[in-house]
């Protein structure tokens, strides 16, 4: 029996999946890792720790299930979160702790090249807004701020392309990922000479970019036998995990967006041509050519509710966030929409589309002397659900959204999925897999592998969904307090830029 291997190294997890041929998941298993905040504005993670449990996750998944079936493994493949930094030096080995997504001192670099004409010209370039995401502004940051890292670097590298290192000794990067980086053309698939410009480095700093089917991974020897592969598995280098989350949960369709919801959010169509806009909001990523994948992202999904479950509701009997979400909600539902006039907005790592303010903060709004502990529950997964609306808001004044497929852990719980719909006030598809990047992954390859004869018969292979229809009544209400959300978010702009220096001691 052949079988499947998808690995997905996230933003807190490494998760891998196992899939028969046609599609049916045989086990899977996941490992984590923390986040560290050194500093205001920081988020860093140890490569050394992901790399550790990448290989405890893939290792325990083959010995424990794949070895004991007498499965043979046909394919590997990687999705990754976009939007890392990891200077390494000459022998692979990293100078600092990684960047990640979520990292947002590269504020002032991000700042200046946004107000610029170069910002504007490098965005149409690469599809990448300009923002403390980037990797782009987060090597200028280095350059700057931290020139001995700078002068010692061999190459900026994500924490996939370290790993795809440690595992093969060479540096590939996939043009999904690259796209995603603010380096990469993503028209002509090469580095852009402007964003290497002003990050102040040459190509050679960076990894080789290949197509996301790429299969020249040479695993070492030592690794092989680790993982029990044949000369004859192919390692394929796969994509950024966002994309093939929307790959995977709608495929290519018009009408259709994606609506993700897991540690982080995001609002996402997929089209043949890039959606650009003179503000600048959108991201336009490739996934492979004539598919690129548009919308925007929020930095304050699930991170948000582990924010609320640890500091307000205290459930540390659990033993993992999953039961503690699910008491949560359950105590929500207790609330009628509204939240009785409470609002929430949920900036608490700044945030990315609509507003593209690192310096965003959260709040609650409308407190009264009436307010319980339960409307406070009610009203911050209602202010994590309008944020991600903001961005689909936007996103319908240029392209047709007549449904909605929702992935990540937390859109596809019930009660989330009707909340998307009733927001949204579009019917949400649910997909009976709810890892949608794994999904995607597993298209990418068994399209290598010859099982589909092309992606885009892979991308409309699955159509297994529950629906939930939007109630309208309740839609009316949400659609009054979204739009003092909207304002609140527009107005605070200055409180929150003073609220920042004060936090810097400025």
């Amino acid at each position: 029996m052949d079988c499947i291997i998808t690995i997905e190294i996230g933003t807190s997890h490494v998760r891998a999946v196992a899939f028969k041929l046609n599609g049916q998941i045989i086990d899977s298993r996941k490992g984590t890792y923390p986040t560290f905040h050194p500093l205001p504005h920081y988020s860093e993670q140890d490569p050394e720790q992901v790399f550790v449990t990448f290989l405890n996750v893939v290792r325990g998944l083959i010995s424990e299930k794949i070895r004991p079936q007498k499965y043979n493994i046909s394919a590997i493949g990687f999705s990754a979160a976009m939007h890392s930094v990891l200077p390494v030096d000459e022998k692979g080995v990293p100078l600092t702790n990684v960047m990640i997504w979520s990292d947002n001192r590269a504020k002032k670099e991000a700042e200046s090249l946004k107000s610029s004409p170069q910002g504007k010209s490098i965005y149409q370039a690469t599809g990448t807004p300009i923002h403390p995401m980037s990797p782009l502004v987060k090597i200028a940051w280095i350059k700057n701020e931290n020139p001995e890292v700078f002068n010692r670097t061999h190459k900026f590298i994500s924490l996939k392309e370290y790993i795809l290192f440690q595992l093969t000794g060479s540096y590939y990067i996939d043009y999904s990922l690259a796209s995603a980086t603010g380096l990469f053309n993503i028209t002509e698939l090469n580095w852009e000479e402007q964003s290497l410009a002003f990050a102040g480095i040459n190509a050679d700093k960076l990894s080789q970019p290949v197509p996301v089917l790429f299969s020249g991974l040479k695993i070492r020897k030592g690794f092989r036998g680790m993982f029990a592969l044949s000369a004859a598995t192919k390692i394929i280098i796969g994509a950024s995990d966002g994309c093939l989350a929307t790959f995977g949960a709608a495929g290519r369709g018009k009408g259709r967006a994606t609506v993700t919801l897991d540690t982080t959010g995001a609002v996402r169509i997929i089209d043949k041509k890039q959606l650009h806009t003179e503000d600048r909001q959108f991201f336009n990523y490739l996934l492979f050519e004539g598919c690129f994948v548009s919308g925007g992202p929020t930095n304050n999904g699930g991170s948000v509710f582990e924010w609320f479950n640890r500091q307000f509701l205290r459930n540390t009997g659990f033993s993992d966030y999953d039961a503690a979400f699910s008491k949560m909600f359950s105590e929500a539902a207790q609330v009628p929409p509204g939240s009785a006039g409470l609002i929430f907005l949920p900036y608490l790592l700044g945030e990315r589309a609509p507003l593209w303010n690192a310096n965003a903060r959260g709040s609650y709004f409308g407190i009264n002397i009436n307010h319980k502990k339960k409307h406070f529950v009610r009203a911050t997964v209602e202010g994590v659900i309008y944020e991600l609306f903001s961005i689909g808001k936007l996103l319908q004044e240029h392209r047709p959204i007549k449904e909605l497929y929702v992935n990540g852990y937390l859109a596809t719980l019930p009660f989330l999925s009707q909340l998307i719909a009733d927001v949204f006030n579009k019917p949400v598809h649910v997909n009976s897999s709810t890892d949608s990047s794994a999904t995607g992954l597993f298209f990418l390859l068994a399209t290598e592998l010859g099982i589909f004869n092309s992606l885009e018969e892979a991308s409309v292979a699955d159509s297994s969904y529950r629906i939930f229809t939007p109630n309208t009544s309740d839609n009316v209400v949400y659609m009054r307090y979204y739009e003092v959300f909207e304002r609140l978010s527009n107005k605070l702009t200055e409180e929150f830029e003073l609220i920042a220096k004060l936090q810097q001691g400025v």
